[in-house]
């Protein structure tokens, strides 16, 4: 596979119904000159075609954590974009909880001072729980961008959410 010589983006993608149209960003972030690396939570990576996605990338796409005498195949991030970010996942990262490769890398890349952008796809209902704002303050004080879910997010003909790319992509690019 090959890749570009722009900067490095990990595009992390949770089980949320958007991630189903991950190429769609893939191919927007590359034609703005990144190069992109897809890491997947488990179930993200069940809901989408991961040869498309590693095509598309021209990476391979990272699901599990390597074998300690395997080489990372992940170049240096210098920034990363979790879009979208379950309810679940984005609690996970506040907590540090680092459960899957996804939320692990993220976890990390905080700790690290990587820009990190999220753009949550989590229902009102999921907002009003108590963790959820609590949260969304703590990434915030810890330097995270959080995109406005209600900006983003919006219902497709099957009912399920989907996303609005250009907007997410555009918003992300801002503030790089």
């Amino acid at each position: 596979m090959t890749t570009e010589d722009g900067p490095v983006v990990y595009l992390v993608g949770t089980a949320a119904p958007p991630v189903r149209e991950l190429a769609e960003p893939v191919g927007l972030l590359r034609r703005a000159g990144w190069d992109v690396c897809v890491v997947l939570t488990p179930t993200a990576a069940e809901w989408v075609d991961g040869e498309e996605l590693a095509e598309r990338s021209g990476r391979p796409v990272r699901v599990r954590p390597r074998m300690p005498s395997e080489q990372d195949p992940l170049p240096k991030a210098d920034a990363v974009l979790v879009a979208p970010v379950t309810f679940n996942s984005l609690n996970k990262i506040a907590a540090g909880i680092s459960d899957t490769l996804a939320v692990s890398l993220v976890n990390e890349l905080l700790a690290g001072e990587v820009p990190i952008t999220l753009a949550p796809c989590v229902k009102p209902v999921l907002r009003r729980h108590p963790a959820y704002p609590a949260n969304i303050r703590l990434l915030a004080d810890a330097g995270v961008r959080l995109l406005d879910p209600d900006s983003l997010t919006s219902r497709g003909v099957d009912g399920l959410a989907t996303f609005d790319w250009n907007t997410a992509i555009t918003e992300f690019l801002r503030a790089e």
